[in-house]
């Protein structure tokens, strides 16, 4: 047998409570579930590439294989999660949902959220802050433009957060956020005495360190089974720490079809073992909003809008 056919054998993972491990509330996930299991998705098309720079409005290769991620991937992917009744959370820069009014129906129509991934896919860090508010704002206008509901969740391009765009996600009222990186389990991210709740990512758990790649700068190919053995001992582990797990795909990516193999094998064997609550990120926030310890006393947290 290949041993990407091969599931992670059982051992004993440390449990939260363990001696030297910090202390966890109790998720007392719906049902009885062991774990939580988002499947997330970064629905970029185009707005991928135009927001490295104007040059790349004349890469029409380039800008090809961002649409690519709508014209296949999104609808690989919806027919997944219809067929094992999972819903997932798709964060859509302002201007995919601009381009593709029908895919951003077409993601709601499948019960599925509909979050913020700014509008030009501009990283924050490399913009001032009237871009970031701009970002934000066109983001919000086209999302609603598209008939989506105001979104409650966001998630920064490439995952740098800033001051300025920490501020505006507290200023828009949003509810969580999904773009950092200081536990693996829900938490409180902290600025400067203000607190906005953390659905925390990696990019151990993103499709793009392993198969990203450019023609500029070159990337990764990694074996398309290294996704599901590293990604269902990631499950396993969560399953033991009775914790959250979110998985972070963008459908140019995962949508290729002997990577996309890999997720529907993912998929069914988290099936298989059993114990996941299969939700939108939305879903996690307003369950363990109420369960985490406050953030610090100086801090002011946002309220949930929803």
């Amino acid at each position: 047998m290949h041993p990407a056919d091969q599931a992670p054998g059982p051992y004993e993972f440390p449990r939260p409570e363990a001696p030297g491990l910090a202390e966890s509330p109790d998720f007392a996930w719906p049902g009885g579930a062991d774990a939580a299991v988002s499947l997330t998705f970064d629905v970029d098309a185009e707005a991928g590439w135009l927001g490295e720079g104007p040059s790349y409005a004349r890469r029409l290769t380039t800008l090809s294989e961002g649409r690519y991620g709508v014209v296949r991937g999104v609808p690989r992917i919806l027919r997944l999660l219809a067929a094992h009744s999972i819903r997932s959370t798709f964060f859509v820069p302002g201007h995919t949902a601009e381009l593709y009014p029908d895919t951003v129906r077409a993601i709601l129509d499948g019960g599925h959220e509909v979050a913020h991934h700014g509008h030009l896919h501009l990283r924050s860090d490399k913009v001032g802050a009237e871009e970031q508010r701009l970002e934000i704002e066109r983001g919000l206008d086209a999302l609603d433009r598209a008939g989506a509901p105001v979104p409650t969740g966001y998630r920064s391009t490439s995952w740098e957060m800033t001051p300025e765009t920490f501020e505006l996600l507290l200023e828009h009222g949003f509810g969580y956020d999904s773009s950092c990186m200081g536990d693996d389990r829900p938490y409180w991210e902290s600025w400067e005495g203000r607190s906005l709740l953390e659905l925390p990512v990696h990019w151990s758990l993103d499709d793009w360190p392993r198969y990203g790649w450019n023609i500029d700068t070159g990337g990764n190919t990694a074996a398309p089974g290294e996704l599901y053995t590293s990604w269902l001992t990631e499950y396993i582990c969560a399953r033991a720490e009775r914790r959250h797990v979110t998985y972070t795909m963008h459908p140019e990516v995962i949508g290729r079809p002997q990577r996309f193999a890999e997720l529907v094998r993912l998929v069914e064997e988290i099936e298989r073992q059993g114990g996941a609550w299969h939700t939108t990120l939305a879903d996690v926030a307003a369950h363990v909003r109420p369960l985490l310890p406050a953030p610090p006393q100086s801090a002011r947290p946002v309220q949930d809008p929803r």
